[in-house]
């Protein structure tokens, strides 16, 4: 099988470009609708945009999802299952051998895994044997969202296996500087930080919709509160309820708009009946629900950066949030948004109340935070990007691969 590039006088290195051949190796991927689908399609298309030739490796999504086949993108499609509590989105499983087969008759330069479940862990076991250079996202809270599914006990070994994971590779890429110096502190190395971008032309205040807030049932004036994301536990969706509650006891006019889906989706919309639960919604649909939004509340203490805080921030909306990940990161407290410390929820539902109360506030954070995200470049993002798989190259080239030992089970 010819996996990653077809015809040889269509190698773009043939006209001089610095093409690198990027196996591509996740386990999820759009349709499916999450943070790190969104950003690695992202960046696979912007590898693309460079030139690069991409082989993407992804579970199947379905009896009828078929591969795509291109000069610069070919897909291998791999068996998958559902995950628990989550049966839109599949987990693959292992391709050891597949993936040995593939790149032994066509060697990648750089083989990319951006997660860590059973193929993303063949697809490492599987370049190591063949002395490819590795490069790893660290993209999702495995580890702290086992405190939410009654799982604690389980933190402690999922940090190891995680650490084993990416000190095996020659980088691992994550979104933040927080962020990398608490992994480096528990002993994760060869960390690199890789912002995430957003797409402003998408995500941007001309799309707010008066026939979609007319829909929803809301006058002109009436402030909106928004919510998008997972509904998870993990999202720490009581302190959301509790902030809203207080708003509406200040401001009855107030209505709560929840965009996502997932295990709580059920027990929301039973216990908030007024709530506008909207489901899941993708592309100029979802801007357009950003956009008719008047504030965004995002109460997560479990993100790796939270694609969701520059969307809104994009779509011209003030955002409430703990001073953690993409918030922490994007956000000037009282400038382009409200931040508050880690953890302390009274402070969160007071500077909800506070900015519900303000449209002047509002509206004046809003055009900060629309200027913060235009800052988010998603070129200067794959730039970083492709530097980072360069220099995995060229350091296995000198000195090999790293000889680590690459845990034996996901």
């Amino acid at each position: 099988m010819n996996a990653l590039h077809t015809q040889a006088s269509l190698d773009p290195r043939r006209a001089g470009a610095p093409a690198l051949r990027v196996a591509f190796v996740t386990e999820t991927y759009p349709p499916e609708v999450n943070g790190v689908a969104t950003t690695v399609a992202k960046v696979v298309e912007g590898l693309r945009g460079r030139g690069h030739l991409l082989q993407l490796v992804r579970p199947r999504q379905g009896e009828h999802d078929q591969a795509r086949n291109a000069v610069d993108l070919h897909e291998v499609l791999v068996s998958g299952m559902p995950i628990p509590r989550y049966p839109h989105l599949r987990l693959g499983l292992p391709a050891g051998h597949l993936l040995r087969c593939l790149w032994t008759l066509q060697r990648p330069d750089v083989v990319h895994i951006a997660t860590e479940g059973p193929l993303g862990l063949s697809a490492l076991r599987a370049a190591l044997s063949l002395k490819l250079p590795v490069t790893t996202d660290f993209r999702t809270n495995f580890h702290a969202y086992s405190q939410h599914y009654g799982l604690g006990w389980l933190q402690r070994p999922i940090v190891a296996y995680l650490r084993r994971f990416h000190n095996a590779a020659a980088a691992t890429m994550v979104p933040t500087e927080p962020l990398r110096r608490d992994l480096a502190a528990a002993g994760f190395q060869k960390l690199s930080v890789v912002a995430r971008g957003v797409d402003a032309r998408r995500f941007d205040p001309a799309r707010r919709c008066r026939a979609l807030r007319a829909h929803w049932g809301v006058e002109p004036d009436d402030p909106v509160v928004a919510f998008v994301g997972r509904l998870a536990p993990e999202k720490n969706l009581s302190l959301l309820e509790h902030s809203f509650a207080a708003i509406v006891a200040r401001e009855p006019r107030a209505r709560l708009l929840l965009v996502g889906d997932g295990p709580m989706r059920a027990e929301l919309s039973e216990r908030l009946p007024h709530a506008i639960v909207a489901g899941q919604r993708q592309g100029d649909d979802l801007a357009a629900h950003y956009a008719s939004a008047d504030m965004f509340l995002f109460p997560s203490l479990t993100e790796t950066f939270g694609n969701v805080t520059a969307e809104a921030m994009a779509s011209g909306l003030p955002v409430v949030a703990f001073d953690h990940a993409a918030a922490g990161q994007l956000i000037v407290n009282g400038e382009s948004g409200l931040l508050v410390p880690c953890g302390d929820a009274e402070a969160f539902k007071t500077a909800a109340v506070t900015l519900a109360l303000s449209r002047a506030r509002r509206l004046a954070l809003a055009r900060a935070a629309r200027a913060r995200a235009l800052m988010q470049d998603w070129d200067e993002v794959i730039g970083r990007f492709e530097a980072l798989l360069t220099q995995a190259l060229l350091h296995n080239a000198a000195t090999g691969p790293s000889g680590l030992p690459v845990p034996s089970a996901a």
